[in-house]
């Protein structure tokens, strides 16, 4: 073990080894995730015919753009590592795509907490990963993962529709806890499928499967953080 913490050698073997697991690690992680950017342009798309104003249109537009420019950055990535984008992502559109499903907004306060709820998490995430990956990738994924406005955005809207009427707090509270329980349910569902990824996540063996718990209590922190901060808490 090294000064940078469990799993460093492993995670920079990840660019040096293609034959090795690090690399199927962060050959799934760059999947998932160019899975996840190439739904979130559509889904901010789909926000912009929900937005009030067409200020908010173009804002929301101006980002999807931006988040299919991270898709783009990524699918170059694994091209670069020899793999075939479309095959990188196909292990995870079911798990997406029923989460998305699941959590389908029924109005644009509902959107506006689930782009909030999700963009941070997203973030957490990549800070947590970045040092696990060599300097290159790891570079790659906090620019890809780095929030175009989109919670930004959402955080003052919400704020101004609070102040406007205290009583959607409590509903939307409800939605973030619950999007937040669909979120990392399917995470769970994709750890126990992919091993390979568990290995890279985790910086060692598939067994440490208490550490991913603890990345998940973390993450699961830092969204209750977010969330008392807009005055959603509990």
């Amino acid at each position: 073990m090294t000064e940078n913490g469990p799993g460093t050698g492993a995670a920079h073997a990840a660019g040096r080894d293609p034959g090795g697991s690090a690399t199927h690690g962060v050959i799934d992680l760059l999947g998932v995730l160019s899975y996840a950017l190439l739904v979130a342009f559509f889904r901010l798309v789909e926000d912009a015919s929900l937005a009030e104003s067409l200020a908010d249109k173009a804002a929301l537009a101006e980002m999807a753009v931006a988040e299919f420019a991270h898709f783009q950055l990524l699918r170059g990535k694994l091209q670069e590592l020899n793999a075939d984008p479309d095959e990188a992502m196909r292990p995870f559109v079911a798990a997406i795509d029923e989460f998305h499903a699941r959590t389908a907004p029924s109005d644009w306060l509902e959107s506006l907490v689930k782009a909030y709820v999700g963009d941070g998490m997203a973030v957490d995430f990549g800070r947590s990963l970045a040092q696990l990956l060599d300097p290159q990738t790891g570079a790659i994924l906090l620019e890809v993962l780095q929030d175009p406005g989109h919670a930004q955005f959402a955080a003052a809207r919400l704020r101004e529709a609070i102040d406007a009427d205290p009583a959607v707090a409590g509903r939307l509270a409800l939605w973030a806890r619950r999007l937040i329980g669909e979120a990392l349910g399917q995470a769970q569902r994709v750890a126990a499928q992919r091993p390979d990824l568990v290995a890279l996540l985790v910086g060692g063996e598939v067994t440490q499967l208490g550490e991913i718990g603890r990345m998940f209590a973390r993450l699961t922190d830092a969204h209750a953080q977010r969330m008392a901060a807009l005055g959603l808490g509990d």
